[in-house]
């Protein structure tokens, strides 16, 4: 473990990336992307993900680059077509993104845009023909969701989420020793994910946008459970919403959100996310040791730590984005199965709103 290289996360890559590869959807790659060298993307929303990691991502990527924009605010498209030498054709707004359909520089629309806004601009992105990366939470129901996983089938074209982390070889490899069971069975799992959230008026802030703790930070927490015990859960058994700063998350919007799933064999994943404290770390209790990952889910790094060594491969921001992308463009570009499909999003939204219900209703809720 502590010499875990590129060549190792390669190859525990096609074991331990989760349920996705075995979704039912296979994406065959056409002629003209497996002629390509590189995939053109066209980031929709030039928020602070899109402007200080995407876009860096993208000038370190192997298999594909920053072909164009969509953006609302001409004032961003000026600025980023100057700092990426972005030819104007390929520069857009949301009323004529649809052009793109006929511009062979993009291959894929990667929608960056409030939660709220996904399913609507995912399913306008797989109109177009081209492929579709979307970033986490990926909607606000299952049915979003569906509706998001239908289009892009109907057109066929590839629908993936943009969970970093299941790409990063330090997930990969504690993965990889619950997988095949090294420390033996998972007995508990221990997770929480959260930072001071400084912002009062940003979409996070607003319900109507997908705000909340739950849908940002809420899913990397949920994450850590499911991956950490190689389950999915089978139950809410509890769950508690509240807010520190009343004035801030108003309506019943989750600033801290605490809840038990439970998986088969009634093993018990505790998580924690917040907007109120800085936390983030993975606990996972196996027979013959515990697993800890902290940081789990960090842009500089994961690292952690078991009885069978250290788990530390090293990197800096942002290369856990550009390694996204990068296998991403290499499953399109082979006709392969994407890493992180659509059905795992919606895994994970299934999972948030019987989090919500649960909490609600003081009631445990089966998934």
């Amino acid at each position: 473990m502590k010499n875990f290289n590129r060549r190792d996360t390669l190859k525990t890559l096609t074991l331990v990336t989760g349920a996705s590869l075995f979704s039912p959807f296979s994406l065959i790659a056409s002629s003209n992307f497996q002629k390509k060298d590189k995939l053109g993307v066209a980031l929709v929303g030039l928020g602070y993900y899109s402007t200080d990691l995407l876009a860096p991502g993208l000038q370190i990527t192997k298999h594909c680059h920053l072909a164009g924009i969509v953006t609302g605010t001409p004032a961003k498209a000026e600025t980023w077509k100057a700092k990426y030498n972005i030819p104007e054709k390929n520069i857009y707004n949301y009323e004529n993104m649809s052009g793109i359909a006929n511009n062979p520089d993009i291959d894929v629309i990667y929608i960056v845009l409030p939660p709220s806004m996904h399913m609507e601009y995912v399913v306008k992105a797989a109109a177009t023909g081209k492929h579709v990366w979307c970033e986490k939470p990926m909607a606000m129901t299952v049915q979003e969701c569906q509706t998001m996983i239908d289009a892009c089938k109907k057109n066929k074209v590839s629908l993936s989420i943009g969970y970093r982390c299941q790409h990063e070889p330090n997930t990969l490899a504690y993965q990889k020793i619950v997988k095949e069971r090294q420390l033996g069975k998972v007995l508990q799992v221990d997770c929480a994910a959260g930072y001071r959230e400084g912002r009062t008026d940003h979409w996070k802030q607003k319900k109507e946008m997908g705000g909340g703790v739950i849908y940002d930070m809420g899913v990397y927490a949920i994450q850590g459970a499911r991956l950490g015990s190689g389950m999915e859960p089978i139950a809410i058994n509890a769950a508690k919403v509240w807010t520190e700063r009343p004035e801030i998350y108003k309506d019943g919007l989750g600033e801290i959100v605490e809840a038990q799933l439970e998986f088969p064999g009634g093993v018990i994943g505790n998580i924690k996310t917040s907007f109120a404290e800085n936390t983030n770390f993975l606990n996972i209790k196996c027979e013959k040791g515990l697993i800890e990952m902290a940081p789990f889910s960090a842009y500089s790094g994961n690292k952690g730590k078991s009885p069978l060594g250290e788990i530390n491969f090293p990197y800096q921001v942002p290369w856990q984005q550009a390694n996204q992308m990068d296998m991403d463009s290499l499953a399109i570009m082979g006709g392969k199965p994407i890493p992180v499909p659509g059905e795992e999003g919606l895994r994970d939204i299934r999972i948030v709103n019987a989090i919500l219900e649960s909490a609600k209703t003081v009631k445990k809720v089966m998934i």
